[in-house]
């Protein structure tokens, strides 16, 4: 059955019911689901944040999701700084225009970083591979994602922790709802100008 499943459709009950099977390991299932998601970024983290949630609380949850999503942006990193070698070369070669967005990261640092980080609908895969693969400082990295994910996450799990109380109060939706489509908007220009 595992097998079968379409993993990128997979909506936070789901997801919640996945990790509810591995409930005799603790929080460990839910920290590797937040964990894998930066390694196979097919995965639905949305998904995963409110499923970590709802399943161990809001404080729990949240760090969880937290020491998950940011151990994988470190794994995905120190691969691509440690084993990629010749690796930004084959890519600036294939996608001349990859260029303009590794020398902006390398000469803005932390800030684009910590805001690609803090939207939820940023391929942060990428933004972790590119990193990896250009000058910016390990420092820099480090602090701008751990930041940047706990802003994300935060938001994520503010908005799911509670699904039926957040449609009981119209304030906390309208709140979220306009938080999201902000950093949706911010987001998608940011990739349209850097990512495409």
């Amino acid at each position: 059955m595992m097998g079968s499943l379409d993993w990128s459709t997979l909506n936070w009950e789901d997801v919640e019911h996945l990790l509810n099977k591995f409930e005799a390991l603790g929080p460990l299932p839910g920290l590797f689901a937040a964990w894998l998601e930066s390694l196979l970024p097919f995965l639905p983290l949305v998904a995963i944040l409110i499923a970590n949630v709802n399943i161990y609380g809001l404080g729990e949850g949240f760090l969880l999701s937290w020491v998950g999503v940011f151990g994988g942006a470190l794994t995905v990193f120190w691969i691509i700084r440690r084993f990629g070698g010749g690796l930004r070369y084959f890519v600036e070669r294939k996608s001349p225009r990859s260029t303009r967005l590794i020398h902006w990261l390398e000469r803005h640092g932390f800030m684009p970083i910590f805001l690609l980080s803090c939207f939820p609908f940023t391929p942060s895969f990428l933004v972790n591979f590119v990193s990896g693969i250009s000058k910016v400082p390990f420092h820099t990295f480090v602090t701008a994602t751990a930041l940047g994910k706990g802003v994300m996450i935060l938001i994520v799990s503010f908005a799911g922790y509670d699904l039926v109380d957040l449609f009981k109060q119209p304030w906390k939706l309208v709140l979220v709802v306009g938080i999201f489509g902000l950093l949706a908007l911010t987001g998608r220009k940011i990739e349209s100008k850097y990512f495409k």
